[in-house]
């Protein structure tokens, strides 16, 4: 039984990683690609939602963090910026027991980047 648990656990993790990287480098595209910065983050928080729903994954407790070197996403689409995307959620393990806070304990944070420049040829508005 031990060994079902693990495969388990295992396959929960794994989902939320492949959705995290996914969810970052998907964001990161579309971030570089939007003509302005609140269609830029929304189509980012939309890519990472999706990513999770891909995998099943209750995405509403993901963080969706986006910068750059000049800051944060509002200075990001500058051409020739590098704009950094990083996802980060907590994924809870099964069946750990609410005695003691261990439920507080069993929880796996998972974080995954990207990166993307802003192409020379960007005709957004910034």
């Amino acid at each position: 039984m031990p060994v079902v648990y693990l495969v388990v656990v295992l396959f929960q993790i794994q989902s939320a990683v492949l959705a995290a990287e996914g969810g970052a480098r998907q964001a990161a595209r579309v971030f570089v690609e939007a003509p302005d910065t609140q269609t830029a983050v929304d189509r980012a928080a939309t890519a990472v939602d999706l990513a999770f729903a891909d995998q099943g994954i209750d995405g509403a407790g993901a963080a969706l963090e986006i910068t750059c070197p000049d800051g944060g996403p509002e200075e990001c689409l500058d051409a020739r910026d590098l704009v950094e995307v990083v996802v980060t959620i907590e994924i809870e393990l099964p069946l750990a027991p609410p005695i003691l806070g261990l439920d507080d304990l069993a929880v796996v944070p998972i974080e995954a980047s990207a990166a993307n420049a802003v192409s020379d040829f960007h005709a957004g508005v910034g």
